[in-house]
């Protein structure tokens, strides 16, 4: 079951792309968060909507908000495909106990072994104030999460 909004967001704490760690509740008080969640690394769809953030990055990633991009692939996988494609936000790793993090979110889709396309905008109190859930095979509209910001 896909976190609701108005839900507490569940804490976690994961490795990012260079091995630091990355926890949630860091940016309490402090910075919204845009966790997206995808499926994998080096994959058409998901290279596409990585980059489509990278090319608008000051809109997901300022004073006041935080850009989180989580899979299921390894810290060296994520290291890799960071470089390739010039992505300079935290890509965290969900490998290892593979998909706690995506289940606690309720995106991990167990007969794939990854995560589902979920997106959740949580405020500075750490409450889920906007989600949404797509299919593997459909990218989602950055538009959407601006607009989703826009409300906070």
């Amino acid at each position: 079951m896909t976190i609701e909004v108005g839900s507490q967001a569940p804490d976690f704490q994961l490795k990012d792309n260079h091995g630091r760690t990355v926890r949630l509740s860091e940016f309490r008080g402090e910075k919204n968060v845009v966790l997206v969640f995808y499926p994998f690394a080096f994959t058409g769809v998901c290279t596409g909507e990585l980059c489509a953030l990278r090319d608008e990055l000051p809109r997901f990633e300022n004073e006041g908000t935080q850009l989180l991009a989580v899979s299921n692939d390894s810290i060296h996988t994520l290291r890799v495909f960071a470089e390739q494609e010039g992505l300079e936000y935290p890509l965290l790793s969900d490998f290892w106990p593979h998909g706690e993090t995506s289940r606690a979110y309720g995106v991990f889709d167990e007969d794939k072994g990854c995560a589902a396309r979920g997106t959740f905008v949580i405020d500075k109190e750490g409450v889920v104030r906007w989600s949404v859930v797509n299919g593997l095979p459909d990218a989602r509209d950055l538009n959407d999460y601006v607009k989703a910001l826009e409300a906070l």
